[in-house]
């Protein structure tokens, strides 16, 4: 009778044990599943889709301080661009130096203001000359703020009759502005000026 009982006792205390056992397995599945769970959401959070031409493109969401170098770049390639990559049509002069002035002060105005007074656009167009640039190389320093940089690129005048290459050389500082469709890295350049500009060689066709 007393070893019934005492199988009957143990039984129930194996059984008890093994409920403990599985509440706890539970427990710890059900935070696994949890933590999981946010982990995923954060790395979905992380994902970006771009829609380009009709396709999907996926990019990934990064710090800002992460992408300040390469965005910081673009940006001072893009105002190059614009501002030096012009045709004689006067169009196309307006709509590029409208793009650059958006993405520096009055600096740069100024020193499109300066270029106009001295007929450089409208030669341009009397002459049917071409102008592109081509950025080499930016320096940058991002250990201050604003952020001081120096461009090398390569200036192109082209004539029916010649190529001219320039060396260009200018620098200025980046600030923080809000981004916009005028403005996608949200920086904007300022005190920028041209340390050199001159002619490296001349092709003939």
């Amino acid at each position: 009778m007393f070893t019934h009982l005492k199988n009957i006792e143990t039984a129930f205390k194996h059984v008890k044990m093994f409920t403990y056992l599985l509440i706890a397995a539970c427990m710890v599945i059900s935070c696994f599943a949890v933590y999981k769970s946010y982990q995923a959401a954060d790395m979905a959070g992380r994902h970006i889709y771009i829609l380009a031409n009709g396709k999907a493109l996926e990019a990934f969401a990064a710090d800002r301080k992460d992408n300040i170098p390469v965005e910081a770049k673009d940006h001072i390639s893009m105002f190059h661009h614009y501002f030096f990559t012009l045709d004689p049509d006067e169009k196309v002069i307006n709509a590029n130096i409208s793009k650059a002035l958006y993405l520096a002060d009055e600096s740069a105005k100024n020193q499109y203001n300066d270029l106009k007074e001295k007929s450089y656009y409208n030669n341009l167009i009397s002459g049917n000359i071409s102008q592109q640039v081509i950025v080499d190389s930016v320096r940058l320093d991002i250990n201050q703020y604003p952020y001081y940089f120096k461009c090398y690129a390569t200036q192109k005048l082209i004539r029916s009759t010649s190529t001219v290459n320039r060396s260009l050389i200018t620098q200025g500082y980046l600030r923080n502005v809000t981004r916009s469709d005028n403005n996608p890295h949200g920086f904007l350049i300022q005190h920028w000026e041209t340390i050199a500009n001159k002619d490296t060689t001349i092709q003939r066709p």
